[in-house]
């Protein structure tokens, strides 16, 4: 059984030995693209791409850094090596949490955020939230929290094609990281 996974660039990438070299942003732009939020139950396709495109856009709305941009474009990127599991779940699994961890410090590093800070991860953090806020209340009609969060500009939750998402989200990668 091998230890590796084979990516969309066919790059042998060891997710439990994460080597900075070998990851590439097309192949988190692929996958994240074809990955889908709140374990597809959503009421239609709404990718984890089109989530960090949202939040990249959101950080820019809110006047953060370009690094806290690049942050929220890549918070999840991860997820394009390992997936994800639910928050139950992953509560009950600690050693995802130790996986998870490691992996994203190593593609923060690779796309040069080896330095975040704690502030910016909050900041990060908090657009997070406040996506997930209004992910759940337009797609599913909940609202996650009792006070709803800030937002800087009306974002978009339609179902789109994964390529056009992967596209966009390589052009704002490219906008950001510069």
């Amino acid at each position: 059984m091998s230890e590796y996974i084979l990516t969309y660039s066919k790059t042998k990438f060891y997710p439990l030995e994460p080597v900075k070299e070998d990851i590439k942003i097309e192949d988190i732009a692929h996958a994240l693209s074809l990955m889908t939020r709140a374990n597809g139950h959503f009421k239609h396709f709404y990718s984890v791409a089109q989530h960090s495109i949202s939040c990249c856009r959101e950080a820019l709305g809110r006047g953060y850094s370009r690094r806290v941009r690049l942050g929220c474009l890549l918070h999840d990127a991860s997820e394009s090596y390992i997936s994800d599991l639910t928050r139950p779940v992953k509560r009950n699994m600690p050693e995802y949490f130790i996986i998870e961890d490691k992996l994203q410090k190593v593609i923060y590093d690779r796309f040069g955020l080896g330095d975040v800070s704690e502030e910016e991860l909050r900041l990060i953090s908090a657009v997070d939230d406040s996506l997930l806020y209004y992910e759940f209340d337009t797609l599913m009609n909940v609202q996650l929290f009792e006070t709803r969060p800030a937002v800087s500009m009306q974002h978009d939750f339609s179902q789109r094609d994964f390529k056009s998402v992967e596209n966009e989200f390589l052009s704002l990668f490219g906008e950001v990281s510069g």
